[in-house]
């Protein structure tokens, strides 16, 4: 689908809290290690830093409490494990098209990792001060 008014796969929000892309989209998930490094920085900010500038709506960075993978080794944030390198995902979602994009870019800095795509569909609310509309998808409660 191509929408010039909108972009490429569908309308993102205007102003600066609804910013981003609406309806349909593609979630991308990169599973790595704390501690995994690409050029003398953690993977996680070089992923966030190269999505940043691709000028995707967002990406977060979550830290795990306790997992394991390829190794079979447990990390876990417990007192008494020796364990620092916890797991830890980076989170993106935009547009499918943008998403699909920028996965060349992904190449180097995930290597070896796990990388997850999902579709998905963003549900917006209004801001508190906005004025309320039918319900949470733009048409009438309960439809």
């Amino acid at each position: 689908m191509t929408d010039t008014a909108h972009g490429p796969a569908g309308p993102r929000g205007d102003g600066p809290r609804g910013d981003g892309p609406r309806g349909d989209a593609l979630r991308l998930t990169v599973l790595l290690g704390e501690n995994d490094q690409f050029q003398h920085r953690p993977a996680y900010a070089e992923i966030v830093h190269r999505a940043h500038a691709a000028g995707l709506a967002g990406a977060s960075v979550f830290r795990g409490v306790e997992g394991f993978g390829a190794s079979s080794l447990v990390h876990t944030t417990r007192l008494l494990s020796l364990s620092e390198d916890l797991p830890v995902a980076v989170v993106i979602v935009d547009e499918a098209a943008r998403v699909r994009a920028f996965l060349p870019e992904l190449e180097e800095p995930a290597r070896g990792r796990l990388v997850l795509l999902d579709e998905v569909e963003i549900v917006r609310f209004p801001a508190r001060d906005a004025p309320a509309a039918d319900g949470p998808l733009g048409g009438e409660a309960g439809a």
